[in-house]
């Protein structure tokens, strides 16, 4: 969308509405109603209300934003929402204390009142205002729920405005919150210990990847975001710290897509004495029983992308999935053969790649896509993950899995490489003729002994977005990035 389109949209919640929100601030303020008034701490949540309604109980305190108003005259009834949920308020002419000056309220103000619960004759359980306390009073009016916020964009640079509007989006945050709350808990039974390293870094490093850099002035020295907390994390095996995890951010200079955010939720995790396997089955675990847990369910998705958590999951080689899309000789094929068989797939193939590259882009773009049931892709070849053990029987692939549920590349796990030297050979290799990229804060750390551990990492937005159903990672997260607005 332009950003003139933007603006266009953004006028017609505001058109009209600022102004006389202002002269009905003023007459509120003439009445005695402070705009924006003090605490109104013991206000109950609305839906505790509604669970525990008698009809004739006091309410002490509730608080809320107004939804709707509706003026009858002598009477006004409105929706009061909250965090929890929604409630029915009624102010009479005859019983509410200050009635004339509800009259200068308007949707979107916050209030406070006091009263008793009741029934109406249409049988809405209700509160019956007999004291009420301006807390806020809104100067824009909120955007009809169908019309003003049809606009993608305006929900995702306006989010206050979708939560307001959207009780579905209110409950999908709520929902995420919730698991992130329980993967620490599964953890912590567990007997991880949660912990937390730089996001600042004077070398990137645990990913392939382009990163923002910064400058730190009080150092005069250059300085990146970083792109994974892997390195750090495995000094603290080094330590002795055998089981540790850290659930924070990590941020990748690169672009935006319905399952790339540059900056996104990861969790990693890391466990001295075990391995692939013994990461395969925690993720697993973990993934089921948090879904368990929050859903109440193991079949989530949504209705046109279905997905089964049930146990155990699928686990398949890299090279099975290539050769069941190209056919069994793929791997003996010739650079230029090979280039000729993705290209009559109508894939873009660079002159320059090799075998491994070409059969790389056809698993991200052709195979990848259409895994939509959990599966655990294992034997990945070795160029392509510079920090894992290789297989024992076939040192050409190392001892991976990714885990891809509903098309996407979910968690990675690792057997994890622990030698020294053969670590050193594999970063040199990575960083080519730029020997400044290899870590060698992190190679001295492995020549003190780490012992033989598995890792792994989940990407909690993708790992979102398999629970609700959502289509896209700004759905998932509250504020995705955006192109910059000139416009207020």
């Amino acid at each position: 969308m332009t950003e003139a389109g933007i603006s266009e949209a953004s006028a017609s919640f505001t058109a009209g509405g600022r102004e006389q929100r202002l002269v009905k601030l003023q007459r509120l303020v003439e009445t005695g109603h402070a705009a924006f008034g003090r605490a109104f701490p013991d206000a109950v949540p609305l839906a505790e209300l509604r669970a525990a309604f008698e009809e004739g109980k006091p309410v002490k305190a509730a608080a809320g934003r107004l939804i709707t108003v509706r003026d009858m005259g002598k009477s006004i009834f409105a929706d009061l929402q909250d965090g929890s949920g929604r409630f029915q308020v009624y102010a009479g002419k005859s019983n509410t204390t200050d009635f004339d000056a509800l009259k200068f309220l308007d949707p979107g103000d916050y209030i406070g009142v006091e009263g008793e619960l009741f029934v109406t004759r249409a049988g809405e359980k209700t509160i019956r205002i007999q004291t009420w306390t301006l807390l806020t009073k809104a100067l824009r009016p909120l955007p009809e729920k169908w019309h003003g916020l049809r606009d993608v964009e305006i929900r995702y640079r306006q989010r206050y405005l979708d939560l307001i509007a959207n009780p579905q989006v209110r409950e999908l945050f709520q929902q995420r919150s919730r698991v992130i709350r329980e993967i620490r808990a599964f953890l912590w039974e567990r007997g991880f210990l949660e912990v937390e390293t730089p996001m600042m870094q004077s070398q990137p490093g645990g990913a392939t990847a382009r990163p923002f850099k910064t400058h730190y002035t009080a150092l005069s020295a250059e300085m990146f975001l970083r792109i994974a907390p892997e390195l750090y994390l495995k000094r603290l095996l080094v330590g002795g710290m055998d089981r540790v995890f850290e659930l924070n951010r990590n941020f990748r200079n690169e672009g935006l897509s319905k399952t790339h955010n540059p900056e996104f939720t990861m969790l990693e995790v890391y466990q001295a004495f075990s391995d692939r396997k013994g990461m395969q089955a925690l993720v697993q675990d973990l993934i089921a029983a948090v879904a368990l847990k929050v859903f109440g369910k193991l079949q989530l998705g949504s209705p046109e992308n279905p997905i089964d958590l049930t146990l155990p999951w699928r686990e398949v080689a890299y090279r099975d999935l290539i050769q069941e899309k190209m056919g069994a000789d793929w791997h003996t094929l010739a650079v230029g053969e090979a280039r000729k068989r993705a290209e009559a797939m109508g894939m873009a193939i660079d002159p320059s790649w090799d075998l491994g590259l070409i059969t790389h882009e056809i698993y991200e773009k052709t195979i990848e896509r259409t895994l939509q049931q959990p599966v655990f892709v294992t034997r990945l070849p070795r160029e392509l993950v510079p920090l894992a053990k290789v297989c024992e029987d076939d040192p050409s692939v190392v001892d991976v899995f990714e885990l891809v549920i509903g098309g996407k590349e979910i968690a990675p796990g690792y057997s994890e490489l622990n030698d020294p030297l053969e670590q050193r050979k594999r970063l040199e290799a990575q960083a080519g003729e730029d020997a400044q990229k290899v870590d060698e804060e992190f190679l001295l750390a492995l020549e003190h002994g780490m012992p033989p551990a598995g890792g792994m990492g989940v990407g909690i937005d993708r790992l979102i977005m398999i629970f609700t159903g959502a289509e896209a990672i700004r759905d998932v997260i509250l504020f995705p990035q955006l192109r910059p607005s000139t416009e207020h």
